[in-house]
């Protein structure tokens, strides 16, 4: 088998997202056969990915042997070292891995997480990410994160709305519910200390990404000094390299990466076997989308995030069907050969 064409589209999605998930969010790839199979993958960097894709990368795909994926992983990562290493370079790797990986799964009729060596998948606690936490008990979730807290820019006032809405949720969803906090890289270290006593009371799973992912300094002041909760981090980290900084520097107690933006299935796996050497949890920023979710259900990652907001898509990504829906808070990948879903038409 040998790959007759790559193409990347950004969708014009409705309705439209804001900032930078207008342009800058998820890039469709496709990558097709002579043998009549289609891989289908999912990137980050929308535009920008879309255009390496297509004039850089495709060039060093056409003709090549589509199931040698981790050498045309590093291949790819090799040609992109002088504008990549990070962020919209690996963003669009990371869409052209999955896409080989869907074509594995498909040559051989097999879901990617069997390929990944489970029989059968462990289903995974689904967390709705958002702030209607009684939204999403309705909806059948029992775990929830909440995003937008304010920040140190808020003063004193910030803070106590912050413990507000922590406690308000801790009410909501009870004792036993995991709950999690969302900082996005929005505070800084002597605020997340002393968020991270004001909300102890609450017992919070973890307060995730407080600071800049390349305050390495910062995370392991933390970590190391924070024993009310954990620190997760790593959803703007990238590839194995980079989280082999991170993990030497001891900057989180959970690890986020991101499979379609860090680097794709193949660099999320290097990622796993750094942590599982160092003793770390793995859990996928959206591991709740097919792409991480194969992930964690072959491996047992336990929880899988779901991004719905406040009703953005509430019914999932519009560019694809045939994703799974969590049901009574867990969910599971299909038994479709590789990721298992197909394109919406006129996505390309």
């Amino acid at each position: 088998m040998r790959i007759t064409d790559v193409r990347a589209v950004y969708p014009e999605y409705q309705p439209p997202r804001s900032g930078w998930r207008g342009p800058m969010w998820q890039v469709v790839v496709e990558i097709q056969t002579d043998a009549g199979l289609t891989g289908l993958g999912v990137g980050g960097a929308g535009g920008a990915a879309a255009y390496i894709i297509n004039e850089h990368f495709r060039g060093l795909l056409l003709g090549r042997d589509p199931d040698k994926i981790q050498t045309l992983w590093d291949e790819l990562y090799a040609a992109s070292l002088a504008y990549g290493r990070k962020g919209v370079a690996v963003m669009a790797l990371s869409g052209v891995d999955l896409a080989l990986w869907d074509l594995r799964g498909k040559a051989q009729q097999q879901p990617v997480y069997r390929l990944l060596g489970a029989e059968t998948p462990a289903p995974a606690t689904a967390y709705a990410t958002g702030s209607d936490v009684a939204r999403y008990q309705q909806a059948g979730y029992r775990a929830f994160k909440l995003t937008q807290p304010k920040g140190p820019r808020d003063g004193d006032a910030g803070i106590e709305e912050n413990v507000a809405r922590v406690r308000a949720a801790r009410e909501l969803g009870g004792p036993e519910a995991d709950l999690m906090l969302d900082a996005w890289m929005s505070w800084d270290v002597d605020y997340t200390l002393r968020m991270a006593e004001r909300l102890a009371p609450y017992h919070l799973k973890w307060i995730e990404e407080p600071l800049s992912a390349d305050d390495y300094s910062g995370y392991a002041r933390l970590t190391r000094e924070i024993g009310t909760t954990q620190i997760a981090a790593g959803e703007h980290e990238y590839t194995h390299f980079g989280f082999g900084e991170f993990i030497r520097n001891r900057c989180a107690h959970v690890l986020q990466p991101d499979v379609t933006w860090c680097g794709g299935l193949t660099a999320a796996l290097r990622i796993l076997a750094l942590a599982e050497a160092a003793g770390l949890p793995v859990i996928p920023h959206r591991g709740g989308e097919v792409w991480g979710l194969h992930l964690v259900a072959a491996k047992g990652l336990g929880l899988a995030e779901q991004v719905i907001g406040d009703g953005e898509y509430p019914a999932g990504d519009p560019a694809l069907s045939g994703a799974p829906r969590q049901q009574d808070g867990l969910i599971t990948p299909t038994e479709r050969p590789g990721f298992g879903v197909t394109l919406a038409p006129g996505v390309l």
